[in-house]
């Protein structure tokens, strides 16, 4: 679908926090890339800065595509968005129609599309914030499925939800890699690590080798 993307001896900041230092990497296309790591080792800020989100204080990203999705925590969202599943799915066609955009039928069935693929169809009409973890975090996922990104960067995703859920958003993310989309986890899940076909192991913000 499209190039690899190299990270080149990143190093990031939150404050006066030394957050990512002197990390270098590739991600390719067709691939599924975890990061690893405790809480607190930069997995997170890796992926702000894939995003585009969070501005290195030196080394470089290259290869980064335009097309990009960037799925948060689920508890970044607020319980009280007055918001539906099925809105917040079509929010993900907006970076390529714009929100003033009337979407039309293609976008309707890739929004239908990644509902039932996350087994939300059901969910659509209900507000975001009544929804359990892993229906909240499913719908998140069908949003950033829903951009058909070339680059989808996911936070998690696996944290704190049920089985059945963890099964259909694993689904769903070998479904993009077969699609040919550069994906990269953040993750505490072995299983998923394991996955994966590159695994990146990540200590107070440097790369752990071997």
């Amino acid at each position: 679908m499209g190039n690899p993307i190299t990270v080149a001896h990143l190093t990031c900041h939150h404050g006066n926090h030394l957050a990512v230092k002197e990390v270098s990497l590739t991600a390719d296309p067709g691939h599924v890339t975890a990061l690893v790591g405790a809480n607190g080792s930069g997995k997170s800020t890796l992926l702000l800065a894939l995003a585009g989100l969070l501005r290195p204080t030196s080394g470089t990203i290259s290869g980064r595509p335009a097309s990009i999705a960037f799925v948060p925590q689920r508890s970044t969202a607020p319980d009280h968005l007055p918001i539906t599943v099925g809105q917040t799915v079509a929010m993900g066609r907006w970076g390529s129609r714009g929100p003033l955009t009337r979407l039309d039928g293609e976008d309707r069935d890739i929004i239908d599309d990644c509902l039932i693929r996350l087994r939300i169809g059901d969910l659509s009409s209900r507000r975001l914030g009544s929804l359990s973890g892993g229906q909240r975090q499913r719908a998140l996922i069908a949003q950033g499925l829903a951009q058909r990104p070339e680059l989808l960067l996911l936070d998690e995703p696996l944290a704190g939800i049920d089985v059945r859920a963890a099964e259909d958003i694993a689904d769903a993310i070998d479904s993009e890699r077969r699609r040919g989309a550069t994906v990269v986890v953040a993750t505490h899940e072995r299983a998923q690590a394991e996955h994966a076909d590159h695994v990146i192991r990540l200590d107070q913000g440097a790369l752990v080798v071997g």
